[in-house]
């Protein structure tokens, strides 16, 4: 449709009448908005429109957990601690006598105490009243000094290579000579304790499990998220970096399942980030995320046992510092002891969106885990169950408990950082009350947040916590 009109060259005078071609242009101009209106009434599509700053969209997370049957059951010391022996080397072995520090270590109980490290290798064994050295060739210290700890490493350390078979038959010795004994006749033996199974380590570990893989009572291996030396406080958010231990899990799985099917493996050392860790990062609340999801992807994908690298003194991987203060992964830690049980369950999650995805379910930045409350938790009747949930987004979500977990009571163990320094904090707070020791002699009480049946939860940006949803009656957490 085209409109011509003429205007004149002089704009008309106040009293005088409009132009009469102005007339059909308000009529085209009257004809243009409704088509406009009608095609944008029939495009689904939202208009474009200015939100506030940091507006985003509402999303509701329906959880729901399979309360029959366990999909896993792990170690009951799954959580565990090791010692490095550096605190021979820097004078600190009179810790043992330390009652803060003796009360720090009871509260992380059961669990198996690992002693080894880097500066194993480097240890000298002497034994003047080994029985074994008197039936001549090199007794059962020879062989625990030699193979402690990361052989793939050892061309960097000792300049020599070992092979996996090779390993394999000297861990056979090693069971050989340890059974006479008495004091080591039931003793267990764990190995090959390998590092980061790229090719050359994959190949080690199939050589040993081929030649001992019976011998062993677990497999282990070792894993460490981040070069230290690079790290930043952002790093710790990745769901990338979060996700490698889950590829590394797989892989020795695959080995071990080769030749020994169903053989109980290890993660026996994980830290953070090498180099000993790094200053106001590795210490942090923020490293806690790469912790707690640690802990729930390898019961989750049937880990047996995992082991804190290091409860005390070590870099800045430790749970607990020089001063014998408990860092944020010790209060993580703990809680995780106090509420979390063997029994793992399986989690169905489904997404509710404004504008619906099918298929896609927000669940990288949104991890959760499931298991029977722990039956030690007198506090907690059988039958119960426990959540725990990382938020890595810079938004809060909401999550409604669906299935079994409708309309149940709820108990919430928010941890969040305490202090100015944010995620960097070496201080956590549990639903707003600062943790700290009593004395040294008694933890604080870890007092939950009720929730009223039915209520959703809402889980804060870039947090972490603990939700036991009560009187479940779940099947599967009945019984141990």
């Amino acid at each position: 449709m085209r409109v011509l009109c003429a205007f004149p060259e002089a704009m008309p005078s106040s009293n005088s009448r409009p132009p009469a071609c102005l007339a059909p242009v308000a009529l085209f101009l009257a004809l243009l908005l409704h088509l406009s209106l009608s095609s944008q009434a029939g495009d689904r599509r939202p208009l474009p429109v200015d939100r506030a700053p940091g507006l985003k969209e509402k999303t509701l997370i329906l959880l729901d957990v399979s309360t029959k049957n366990p999909v896993r059951t792990v170690n009951e010391n799954f959580l565990s601690l090791q010692l490095d022996p550096s605190i021979i080397h820097d004078g600190w072995l009179d810790f043992l006598s330390s009652k803060r520090l003796v009360t720090l270590a009871r509260g992380l109980s059961p669990a198996f105490l690992r002693f080894g490290g880097k500066r194993t290798d480097f240890l000298q064994f002497q034994n003047l009243r080994n029985p074994a050295k008197s039936r001549g060739g090199p007794g059962p210290d020879y062989y625990l000094k030699n193979y402690e700890d990361e052989p793939n490493n050892y061309r960097t350390m000792h300049g020599r290579a070992v092979n996996g078979s090779q390993l394999g038959k000297d861990y056979i010795q090693l069971k050989s000579l340890l059974q006479p004994i008495r004091i080591y006749s039931r003793a267990s033996l764990y190995g090959p304790n390998i590092g980061r199974p790229r090719k050359n380590v994959i190949a080690l570990l199939d050589g040993f499990m081929k030649v001992a893989g019976s011998t062993v009572d677990a497999v282990t291996w070792q894993h460490c998220y981040i070069d230290g030396r690079v790290v930043k406080v952002m790093d710790f958010l990745k769901t990338r970096l979060l996700d490698t231990l889950s590829d590394q899990i797989r892989k020795i799985q695959k080995v071990v399942n080769t030749y020994t099917p169903g053989k109980k493996i290890w993660l026996e050392g994980v830290v953070t980030t090498s180099a000993g860790g790094t200053n106001n990062l590795s210490d942090s609340y923020a490293a806690g995320f790469l912790w707690l999801n640690t802990l729930g992807m390898l019961a989750n994908q049937g880990i047996d046992v995992v082991i804190r690298h290091s409860f005390f003194d070590h870099g800045y991987n430790h749970l607990v510092d020089q001063n014998f203060n408990p860092l944020p992964d010790y209060w993580l830690s703990l809680l995780y002891k106090r509420l979390i049980g063997p029994k793992v369950l399986a989690v169905h999650v489904a997404g509710l969106q404004r504008k619906p995805r099918p298929g896609r379910v927000i669940r990288d930045k949104l991890r959760i885990y499931a298991h029977c409350t722990n039956h030690h938790n007198h506090n907690y009747v059988r039958g119960s169950i426990t959540l725990f949930i990382i938020n890595l987004h810079r938004s809060r979500k909401k999550i409604k408990l669906a299935g079994t977990l409708r309309d149940k009571l709820v108990h919430q163990y928010l941890l969040q950082p305490y202090g100015q320094e944010g995620l960097k904090s070496k201080s956590v707070q549990l639903n707003g009350q600062p943790l700290t020791m009593v004395d040294d002699g008694t933890l604080p009480d870890l007092k939950p947040r009720p929730l009223r049946a039915g209520r959703t939860l809402v889980i804060p940006p870039v947090t972490m916590g603990f939700y036991v949803v009560k009187n479940v009656n779940a099947l599967a957490c009945r019984y141990r």
